[in-house]
């Protein structure tokens, strides 16, 4: 983990096109969120209700889903 990317788990709310999703943060805001290419590689499904460890952006765009918990 780089010192300006942050770990949080979270809950995926919404699934949508392009396999990004809409995930719950533990603040209680919605974050749109992209799979990590190791994730695309190896064809792990993430599904709605699923807990996940999201690496979010420090300037605030999209978070990178890491690893289904």
């Amino acid at each position: 983990m780089d010192a300006e990317t942050a770990d949080v788990q979270g809950v995926v709310e919404e699934a949508l096109p392009n396999t990004l999703f809409r995930v719950s943060l533990p603040t209680g805001e919605l974050q749109l969120c992209y799979l990590a290419g190791k994730m695309r590689l190896h064809r792990i499904k993430v599904l709605v209700g699923d807990k996940v460890l999201v690496r979010l952006d420090p300037y605030g765009g999209k978070g990178r889903i890491t690893r289904r918990l």
